[in-house]
């Protein structure tokens, strides 16, 4: 059984950290936002930091997480950005109050680590989406259906894929996030369970090559056989090389996945893009999917 926190009210507090990477910029803007929904906002210790390129040491972002974690009166943890680092201080963190009294934990990309570890261990449900950082750059659609994630309002997504889908209908427990990471959970406490469950991923700047390498060993580890669904999202900004790979993205993922008989829809508004659309890890979703159209719904 997956634990849904409480969903937001006007009137709570959240609280901003940053897990992985120092902020490059100034993110005045997001809080703003932030404040405009009706919220008070904490700026953690983490969130101006700097350490090399951590948004300050190990030891200072794990302890800033740590305070917000066991304070029952921060409603939800939003990630100030990703980067790389979240790996790093997840074994010592400690999730027992936390567990007592669950809250949101909102991020994407290297915060991959934390979702996961969320769903695999804590059994609560957590939010994909964009992050401080990337507010300046989202669309309104996006952090429209953040601000709703945390409020409470079930949503559905439609969209046409580019790319040719495989049709079907589905529902089931939604999980994912960044490819990279969730390779990387692979083995450990913070892996996700796969069976049954409908996946959606994405990546940035990745060659295709590597992505062809990482859904291999996913598939050879058994995780891909026994999904209900699959959802690809962005894999853009891929890295060129000198020889082609002879594969786009989208044909790679295909050609890994084409033996099996669930849905797989291309293209999704989900990852390192403007339109990033928010996705509740945890949560039971309806995935209805035609050649190229595409609608996504909370259930």
């Amino acid at each position: 059984m997956i634990k849904q926190p409480p969903y937001l009210k006007k009137g709570d507090k959240i609280a901003l950290v940053c897990p992985a990477k120092k902020l490059p910029k100034p993110i005045d803007q997001a809080i703003e936002i932030l404040k405009s929904w009706g919220l008070e906002v904490i700026l953690g210790d983490s969130v101006y930091a700097s350490h090399h390129q951590f948004a300050g040491s190990d030891n200072l972002r794990t302890k800033d997480i740590q305070r917000f974690l066991d304070d029952p009166s921060i409603k939800a943890i939003i990630s100030g950005r990703g980067g790389y680092g979240t790996i790093r201080i997840i074994d010592d963190l400690d999730f027992t109050e936390f567990d007592k009294n669950p809250k949101w934990f909102v991020g994407f990309s290297d915060i991959t680590v934390l979702l996961s570890h969320l769903i695999a261990q804590c059994h609560t449900q957590c939010l994909h989406a964009q992050m401080p950082y990337t507010f300046d750059e989202s669309t309104p659609e996006a952090l429209t259906s953040l601000q709703k994630a945390l409020f409470g309002e079930k949503q559905t997504y439609n969209y046409q894929s580019t790319f040719k889908n495989r049709a079907g209908n589905t529902t089931g427990i939604l999980i994912g996030g960044n490819l990279t990471l969730l390779a990387m959970m692979q083995g450990s406490v913070s892996e996700m369970d796969f069976t049954n469950k409908i996946l959606f991923m994405e990546d940035v700047g990745e060659h295709e090559y590597s992505i062809d390498r990482m859904l291999r060993m996913l598939k050879r580890a058994g995780k891909l056989s026994k999904l209900k669904g699959l959802i690809v999202g962005a894999f853009n900004e891929i890295a060129e090389e000198k020889i082609s790979f002879g594969q786009t993205a989208d044909e790679v993922i295909w050609d890994i996945v084409k033996e099996y008989d669930y849905p797989v829809c291309f293209n999704f508004p989900t990852g390192h893009i403007e339109n990033n659309l928010c996705m509740t890890l945890g949560a039971e979703v309806a995935l209805n999917v035609e050649t190229n159209n595409v609608q996504f719904k909370y259930l």
